[in-house]
């Protein structure tokens, strides 16, 4: 029997003895103590200084910086500025935080274009699992919603983007509801609450574990049925300033023939996503194809601060095997209904409902003390035994809650509702951003950033579930400002001449580009 056989025997074994046990949760103390030695933000060699624009001198990864201080790929003498295309509001991202931006701006009657890297709805959005959490429940309020994140951020969340977040979350969830999203609900018909890591009550509404997957679904028919304007395969390579610190459009590049659009806005959505396909420390990552970054590199070089640039999320439970399922999320809420995290020795380690960086820290812990398992590929992890669901909560539960994940591995011959899977920290979520106010403008006037590509509302640390709320606060508020400004603004010149002011203060630092940003796709191919 190999030794992965042999510790799967061994967590079956202690099944019976572990499942009633009450686990504690680590008090501040430990959990600083925790964090601070294994969590991979804490890892200073993997951290460099930002040498020019707006953060200059602050730290963030290495994978970071370079695409701070990438180089474009437009020049002044390689195009053309003269405008093909003119609309109120550009949008640039095509997900959850796109498509309600893109609502909201139409819903204003301004003119609108959604510009995507990929399709519509291609993004992170439709890989979220868990739910969204939203202060619904008569024992719940957005004050606990707010304390909860506050805590959960590590008390360095900006206190107005957040209590803007959780005193609209029940107004949202209403509209998601009103144009057609399907949340769970009770033999009651109430809609039904789970809860989450960190969080003090039960406030995820879900749909199954494809929570992600119908908001989008939701979001792009609404979209398609408002007959909005959407250039796909069309990424944006560089922003457009006034030479007044204003934002006045975006150059687009077809992917179809490789030519350049030249779009002239009166204000700029940017709502690229998270990072990834950056790998950042090398690890696998839950992010779909795209999720390169786009939005940070264009937006600094245009002037456009960023806030929490060195914090990162590493989901604790990303799939380590089968190989072809690495960085697949096996999401928290599992663990919300007994699923527990058990070492190569049999041994639980943590309370599974502690904050994401507590539980990705002490999986790291067991494996780096030598308690973890190792794959055939050499990888290292640990169990989550998923057979707890039905042992604690009824045959079929499993099953019937989970169905997406019981897809996910039945392809490999694996039952979850027997078997226990070796999970890993994957890289998910981009805590950090641009810099943005309560109406989602950055510090550059005229561009508005919604959803992930943004930074300050979830701290160092998000709680599950306030993402997928926060690409609709956000989109809808971003939406709404950005029409608002348009009707007070007339079109501004088109000139790049942040860009090449940013390129003089890259010669003064003595800052060799050492790549081209945005990187648009992640590079997979093996040089050797």
């Amino acid at each position: 029997m190999d030794k992965i056989e042999e510790s799967k025997k061994r967590v079956q074994a202690l099944r019976a003895s572990r499942k009633d046990i009450k686990w504690p949760l680590l008090s501040e103390e430990e959990k600083h103590h925790l964090v601070h030695k294994y969590h991979p933000d804490y890892k200073k060699e993997a951290y460099g200084k930002i040498r020019i624009g707006p953060n200059q001198g602050e730290e963030t990864v290495r994978e970071v910086v370079k695409l701070l201080e990438g180089e474009s790929c437009i020049s002044s003498e390689s195009i053309s500025l003269t405008p093909q295309r003119q609309v109120d509001v550009l949008i640039i991202g095509g997900g959850g935080a796109g498509a309600t931006a893109a609502l909201s701006v139409k819903e204003s009657g301004a003119t609108v274009l959604v510009a995507t890297k990929l399709r519509l709805g291609d993004s992170n959005t439709v890989m979220a699992e868990g739910g969204m959490q939203v202060a619904v429940s008569p024992e719940d309020s957005p004050i606990q919603h707010f304390m909860d994140s506050l805590r959960g951020g590590h008390m360095e969340n900006d206190r107005t983007l957040l209590k803007t977040l959780v005193e609209s979350g029940p107004s949202i969830a209403k509209w998601l509801l009103d144009i057609g999203v399907l949340f769970d609900r009770e033999e009651d018909g109430n809609l039904s609450l789970r809860a989450g890591g960190g969080s003090s009550q039960a406030r995820l509404l879900r749909c199954k574990d494809y929570t992600g997957l119908e908001l989008m679904r939701v979001l792009k028919d609404a979209v398609l049925d408002e007959d909005i304007e959407i250039l796909e395969f069309s990424p944006v390579v560089e922003l457009l300033t006034d030479g007044e610190g204003n934002c006045s459009g975006a150059i687009l590049k077809n992917l179809d023939n490789n030519k350049y659009t030249v779009v002239q806005a009166k204000t700029v959505i940017l709502s690229t996503g998270g990072m990834g396909r950056l790998h950042i420390q090398g690890f696998p990552t839950s992010n779909h194809y795209g999720a390169t970054a786009d939005g940070l590199p264009l937006a600094y070089r245009a002037g456009a601060a960023l806030t929490l640039q060195d914090t990162f999320q590493y989901h604790p439970t990303g799939a380590v095997y089968p190989e072809a399922m690495s960085g697949i999320l096996v999401t928290e809420a599992i663990r919300s209904v007994g699923a527990q995290l058990v070492n190569g020795n049999g041994e639980r380690f943590i309370n599974e409902m502690e904050t994401r960086d507590a539980v990705a820290s002490a999986v790291i812990r067991e494996c780096q003390e030598g308690r973890g398992v190792e794959t055939p590929s050499g990888r290292r992890g640990v169990w989550l035994d998923m057979p707890l669901v039905d042992v604690l909560n009824g045959e079929g539960i499993l099953k019937d809650r989970f169905p997406n994940m019981d897809r996910q591995y039945s392809r490999y011959k694996i039952d979850i509702s027997k078997d226990p899977v070796l999970v890993y920290p994957t890289l998910h979520y981009q805590n950090g951003g641009i810099k943005i106010n309560a109406d989602g403008e950055s510090t550059l006037k005229g561009l508005f950033v919604a959803g992930e590509a943004s930074g300050g509302i979830h701290g160092r640390n998000r709680l599950m579930g306030n993402s997928l709320l926060d690409i609709i606060v956000y989109g809808k508020r971003a939406g709404r400002a950005a029409s608002l400004r348009a009707s007070e603004t007339k079109f501004r010149e088109l000139t790049l001449r942040h860009l090449e002011e940013y390129q003089s203060a890259q010669k003064e630092a003595g800052v060799v580009p050492q790549l081209v940003s945005p990187i648009l796709f992640p590079d997979y191919v093996n040089k050797d």
